[in-house]
């Protein structure tokens, strides 16, 4: 999303060679179109699963978190279309801001732009995180009083909130400013004018880490809720597998996006809040190409962490182990009564019974090999 390289004029003028310079300017253009392309391809196959699977779906809370996953591959789809084009429009006019926006118009769209696909997929991460954790340790409270409108409702004040953050510098007249690579638009963190050029990108960071720590906690509590019902060997719950197959894509996302936002964030602390550093610039260009990459990683997480294929890597991790059938047959078990259920209300840990030990069917058997 961002790049090093100069116009092709500063490619002669510069003291460097010019063969050299104007390379690198290829180099990250080539390498911007691919991450776009890359991004747009696994967010719509992403959304494509996602999509089928909330339209089949007749479990209420696993419909509420398939909402919210695909409003999530949705906004980082959105993301890597109206960004990746703004890189690229920069491209065409050779990062001249002068020629193509005097008036900084484009500057603060594409300003608006990265803070609020940065912040909407963190939000919608920890707002899956507290909705599973709900679920999973208050089943009862989860399907009497969190309707699918309340869910949606949440959604629109989230990307409300998000839009909100992305606006206000436009609003308090403090527009976005054009970084030292002169290939993307932030806040202005360094020498700041006043108090309110430190507070919004503090307010960026702040929020984004909140949403980070909340993800972290819920999906904490969560897998200790399930951790703790897996060892209870003499009940099997219904509708386990599903669960498990929910916390491990947010323990996915939750680790992609630390790893791709918490650097950015804190970086962005620590440069608006001291003196100017050419260090410190150029690595802001650096975390800002991790950030990037949240995008393209996140639909791979629906992708890749399905009940299918986590049940093929069970099975080939049970082969190299040695025989395991009783876990094999206890994973098959958890399979079949999660598919056969029909009930449109959330099945939380509640659900259990003394039916381990009962034997399945011939035919049931048959439909699980």
């Amino acid at each position: 999303m961002s790049a090093n390289g100069s116009s092709e004029t500063g490619c002669r003028s510069e003291v460097r060679p010019s063969n050299n310079s104007c390379s690198q300017k290829e180099l990250s253009i080539t390498a911007s179109v691919i991450s776009m392309t890359v991004g747009i391809f696994s967010n719509s196959l992403a959304l494509f699963i996602l999509i089928k699977s909330y339209n089949r779906i007749r479990i209420k809370s696993k419909a509420s978190f398939l909402l919210f996953a695909s409003s999530l591959v949705l906004t980082d789809l959105l993301g890597h279309l109206i960004n990746g084009s703004l890189v690229l429009l920069v491209y065409s006019f050779h990062k001249k801001w002068e020629t193509f926006d005097p008036h900084r118009i484009v500057c603060s769209v594409f300003g608006a732009c990265m803070v609020f696909f940065g912040l909407s997929p963190l939000f919608l991460g920890s707002a899956m995180a507290v909705e599973r954790c709900i679920g999973i340790t208050r089943p009862i409270f989860h399907s009497t009083a969190l309707a699918s409108h309340h869910m949606k409702r949440l959604l629109g004040l989230l990307w409300l909130l998000a839009a909100l953050v992305a606006v206000l510098p436009v609003l308090l007249w403090r527009t976005y400013k054009v970084q030292s690579s002169r290939s993307w638009c932030f806040f202005h963190m360094e020498e700041p004018k006043d108090w309110l050029d430190v507070l919004l990108p503090l307010l960026f960071s702040m929020l984004g880490l909140l949403a980070l720590l909340l993800s972290i906690v819920c999906n904490a509590l969560t897998s200790c809720a399930l951790l703790q019902a897996r060892l209870c060997r003499k009940h099997h719950c219904r509708g386990t597998s599903y669960h498990m197959e929910m916390i491990c894509q947010l323990l996915a996302i939750m680790l992609v996006s630390c790893v791709c936002w918490g650097p950015l964030l804190i970086h962005v602390i620590v440069v608006s809040t001291r003196a100017k550093d050419e260090r410190a610039s150029s690595s802001l260009l650096m975390v800002i190409r991790m950030a990037t990459w949240n995008q393209i990683l996140d639909p791979w997480v629906y992708i890749l962490l399905r009940k299918a294929v986590l049940r093929k890597i069970f099975m080939l991790f049970q082969s190299c182990w040695g025989p395991k059938s009783h876990n094999l047959n206890r994973w098959q078990c958890s399979m079949l009564h999660s598919s056969l259920e029909t009930s449109n209300s959330g099945a939380g840990l509640t659900d259990c019974r003394y039916s381990s030990r009962l034997p399945l069917p011939d035919t049931a058997i048959k439909t699980i090999t």
